[in-house]
C-alpha cells in the first residue's frame, strides 16, 4: 500500500525534475552521484555490451533494491538506443536491510552499479553508437524522500570490441556484488500464515546467518523475523507469508559464513515438501564477543531494574511483610537464610521461566514483550481474584496457614514452601512494571544469544530478590528491623490498602482491554471469592459450618476466568487513554513516516492500560496544560500506540528501538534527528523539545 502511494508521486515529481536534454556520462545530484560506462569503448559489431549505472549516494542516503520491501520504489532505465539494438533488465547486487519505524526497506547504503547487457546490431566498423539513458530512483534517509533523475548520454563507436582498461576494474568489482546463480533444487511450503524455504547448501555447518530476500512483492512479511534451521545438508528459513504464492518464488539468499564476507545466491524455489530443521548451531550475527561485551552491561541493568521493583505498590507488601518475619526472635540464621534463598530462588525461577517464553515465541515469529501475559484477560482476571484474596487475608477476614505464598503464611510460618511461592508471586505481579533500568537490559536480551538473554532475565529476578537476600544473609540489617509486637497486626491491616487498589486497577485494566461486560464478570467473580473467603474466616473463628459454600463460591470464581478467554460477545475492548489535551492519534509506522516525509515534527509514546508507569505519565506530564500549549504552538503532532491487548506491529518497532516493552517515548525533529525520553516525564521536559523544531 505504501509504495503504491509512493510509486505514482515519485514518478510525477521526477518528471518535473527531470532535466530535458541528455548531459553527459555522469550526473551529480543533490543526494547521488551517477554514471553510466561501458565495458568497451569500440564494442564489436552484434555483439552483447556491458554496460552499468555507476550509483554514489551520499553519507546518510540510500537507493532501493528491484523490490525495495514496505516502502520505496524500483530505480528505472529508459534507453535510447539505435535501432535494432536492445537492453536487457537490471541486474542488481545484493542488498541491504533497513529496518526503519517498523518498516524493512531493501537498499544500498554505498556505491553500487546495476548492470545491464545492450545487444547491438550489425553495424559497420567506425559507425557511431549513441547510448542515452534516462534514469529514476528515489534516494531516502531515515527521514526523507527525495525521487531523483537524470539524462545520460555516453558515445561510442563500432569497434574492434577491445575492453576498454578505465572501467575493467569497475565491472570486475560490479560483477562481484551480483548473487550467484545457482541450480539448487529449492523448495518451499506454506502452512497457514508461515512459509518455509528450503535451500541445499554445502557447509550449513559454517553458516552464522542466512536471510532471503523476495523478488516478489506480497510474498513473505519483510518486517517480520525470519528463523534460521538446518535440515541434513539444507537451510530452511522459516518466515511470516505475505500471500499465498502457488507457483515459484524467486529471489537472493544472503549467507554468511565464518570469517568470510555475506555472499548472496539467486535461487528460484517451487512448492514441495520442507523438513522443520533444528535451530542453527552456529554463533549469532554479533559474534561470541559481541554477545559477552554486550552481556554485562545487559545484566547489570537488570539486576538495578529488578531492584528498583520492589518499591511498586503490589509488591512492596509481600517484601514488607516477608522481612518483618525474619525479624521475630526465634528465626534463627540458618532458617533465615534457607527462607532468603527459597525467595530468591521462586522470583528468579519466575522471571527466567517468562523470559523463555518471550524469547520462545519471538523466535517463531510472533512480536511479545514483557509482560505480554496481561495481554491476556484471563491471566488479568486471575489476577483479580488473586490481589483480592491477599488483600482480603492482610484485612483479617480470614487466615492462611498451609505454607501458601501469602498471608498469615507470609508473617507467621516462614518456610521453605511459603518463601518460595512468595518469590514466585513477587515476581508474576511485579510484571507490569518496566522502569529506567530495565528497558535497555531486556531489550538487549532480545537479541543477544538465547543462553545469554535468558541470564539477563534471571539477572532480573536477582535484583528484584536483593533486599530479602541482604536480610536473610546479613544479621545486622535484621536486628535493625522493628521488634516484634502488637503493631504488627496494624501494620499488615494497612498493608492491605495497595492491594486492595492494585485490584481496582486489575478491574480498570479488565473492562478497558475486553469490554464492560467483561470487567463485570470479573467484578462478580472477585464477589463470589471473597464470599468464599468470609465463609472460610466464619469457619476459623467457629461462627461456620459446612464447605459447600466455598466450593461453590471458588468454582463459580474459576468459570469466570475460564470464560474471559476473549472479550464477551457484544462488548467492544475500549482502546488506551490517549490524551485528550494532546490530540493523539493511533499510531502506525505508515503515519510516522508520512509525517516525517512531510518535515513535521512528532511526539511518538507507546502505553499500555496495564502499564503503571504509562498511567502515571498520562495523568501527569502527558496531562499538562503547559505542554498541549507548547506542542500546538510548535505544530508538534501526537501519535500513540496501544499495546494493552498486544500488536505485533508495534512489538516489531519496540524491538527495533530494542525495547522488549512500555513505555516508550521518542521525539521526531523537523530535521530528523529522534529524541529518546527517560521513562518518567516532566512537562519541562516534554516543553523543551518543541525548541529542536
Amino acid at each position: 500500500m505504501i509504495r503504491r502511494l509512493i510509486t505514482p508521486l515519485a514518478a510525477l515529481l521526477t518528471a518535473l525534475l527531470a532535466v530535458p536534454a541528455f548531459a553527459a556520462a555522469a550526473a551529480d545530484n543533490p543526494h547521488t552521484r551517477v554514471t553510466l560506462i561501458a565495458a568497451s569503448r569500440a564494442p564489436a559489431p552484434g555483439q552483447p555490451l556491458a554496460v552499468g549505472l555507476a550509483m554514489v549516494p551520499k553519507p546518510g542516503w540510500h537507493t532501493y533494491w528491484q523490490n525495495p520491501g514496505d516502502a520505496g520504489v524500483e530505480t528505472r532505465a529508459a534507453w535510447s538506443l539505435p535501432k535494432g539494438a536492445t537492453a536487457s533488465p537490471l541486474s542488481y547486487p545484493v542488498p541491504g536491510k533497513l529496518l526503519v519505524s517498523g518498516l524493512m526497506n531493501y537498499v544500498y547504503s554505498g556505491p553500487n552499479t546495476l548492470l545491464a547487457t545492450i545487444k547491438l546490431p550489425a553495424l559497420p566498423v567506425g559507425a557511431a553508437l549513441p547510448l542515452k539513458v534516462k534514469l529514476d530512483w528515489l534516494v531516502c534517509s531515515d527521514s526523507l524522500c527525495v525521487p531523483e533523475s537524470a539524462a545520460l548520454d555516453l558515445p561510442l563507436t563500432i569497434g574492434t570490441g577491445a575492453a576498454d582498461p578505465a572501467t575493467a576494474a569497475q565491472f570486475a568489482a560490479a560483477k562481484a556484488t551480483l548473487p550467484k546463480p545457482v541450480d539448487w533444487p529449492a523448495r518451499y511450503s506454506l502452512n497457514k500464515d508461515r512459509l518455509r524455504l528450503s535451500v541445499p547448501f554445502g557447509s550449513p555447518d559454517k553458516v552464522r546467518s542466512a536471510y532471503f530476500f523476495a523478488a516478489e512483492e506480497g510474498v513473505i512479511d519483510y518486517a517480520a523475523p525470519q528463523l534460521l534451521r538446518v535440515s541434513g545438508t539444507a537451510l530452511v528459513l522459516d518466515m511470516h507469508a505475505g500471500g499465498k504464492p502457488t507457483g515459484p518464488i524467486h529471489g537472493v539468499l544472503k549467507v554468511e559464513m565464518a570469517g568470510a564476507a555475506p555472499i548472496g545466491f539467486a535461487i528460484t524455489a517451487t512448492p514441495g515438501s520442507v523438513a522443520a530443521g533444528a535451530p542453527l548451531a552456529a554463533g549469532s550475527d554479533s559474534g561470541e564477543s559481541g554477545s559477552k561485551a554486550a552481556l554485562l552491561p545487559a545484566l547489570a541493568l537488570a539486576v538495578l531494574g529488578g531492584l528498583l521493583l520492589n518499591v511498586m505498590p503490589c509488591v512492596f507488601p509481600i517484601l514488607s511483610l516477608k522481612a518483618l518475619s525474619l525479624a521475630k526472635a526465634t528465626e534463627s540464621q540458618r532458617q533465615a537464610q534457607r527462607d532468603a534463598l527459597a525467595y530468591a530462588a521462586g522470583v528468579v525461577l519466575v522471571c527466567t521461566a517468562l523470559g523463555a517464553v518471550i524469547l520462545g515465541v519471538r523466535a517463531a515469529g510472533t512480536q511479545i514483550g514483557w509482560a505480554f501475559q496481561l495481554q491476556d484477560p484471563r491471566v488479568i482476571t486471575l489476577l483479580l481474584l488473586l490481589m483480592t484474596a491477599i488483600a482480603l487475608n492482610l484485612a483479617g477476614l480470614f487466615e492462611i496457614s498451609m505454607g501458601g505464598g501469602f498471608g498469615q503464611s507470609l508473617v507467621d510460618k516462614g518456610g521453605t514452601a511459603g518463601s518460595f511461592w512468595t518469590g514466585a508471586l513477587a515476581a508474576f505481579v511485579a510484571t507490569p512494571c518496566t522502569g529506567p533500568f530495565m528497558a535497555g537490559a531486556l531489550g538487549a536480551a532480545l537479541v543477544l544469544p538465547p543462553a545469554a538473554g535468558l541470564l539477563v532475565f534471571a539477572g532480573l529476578g536477582l535484583g528484584l530478590a536483593l533486599p530479602f537476600l541482604a536480610l536473610g544473609f546479613i544479621p545486622a540489617l535484621r536486628h535493625r528491623l522493628p521488634r516484634p509486637g502488637a503493631w504488627m497486626q496494624t501494620f499488615r491491616h494497612l498493608l492491605s490498602i495497595p492491594m486492595f487498589l492494585t485490584a481496582v486497577g486489575l478491574a480498570w485494566v479488565l473492562g478497558r482491554q475486553a469490554g464492560v461486560n467483561a470487567q463485570t464478570l470479573g467484578l462478580i467473580a472477585a464477589l463470589l471469592l471473597g464470599l468464599a473467603l468470609w465463609w472460610l474466616g466464619a469457619r476459623q473463628r467457629g461462627g461456620g459450618k459446612g464447605w459447600l459454600p466455598i466450593g461453590l463460591s471458588v468454582a463459580s470464581a474459576v468459570a469466570a476466568v475460564l470464560l474471559l478467554g476473549k472479550p464477551v460477545q457484544g462488548a467492544a475492548p475500549v482502546q488506551a487513554a490517549q490524551t485528550e489535551t494532546l490530540g493523539a492519534l493511533p499510531f502506525s509506522p505508515a503515519r510516522l513516516a508520512a509525517l516525517q516525509a512531510a518535515g513535521t515534527p512528532a511526539f511518538v509514546y507507546f502505553t499500555a492500560d496495564w502499564c503503571l508507569t504509562c498511567k502515571v505519565n498520562e495523568r501527569g506530564a502527558l496531562a499538562s496544560s503547559d505542554v498541549a500549549d507548547a506542542f500546538r504552538k510548535a505544530g508538534v503532532a501526537v501519535l500513540v500506540g496501544d499495546w494493552t491487548n498486544g500488536d505485533a506491529t508495534i512489538g516489531a518497532f519496540l524491538e527495533n528501538r530494542g525495547r522488549s516493552g512500555v513505555p516508550l517515548y521518542l521525539f521526531y525533529a523537523r530535521g530528523g534527528h529522534v529524541t529518546e525520553l527517560p521513562q518518567l516525564l516532566t512537562p519541562d521536559a516534554l516543553v523543551a523539545l518543541t525548541a529542536q523544531g
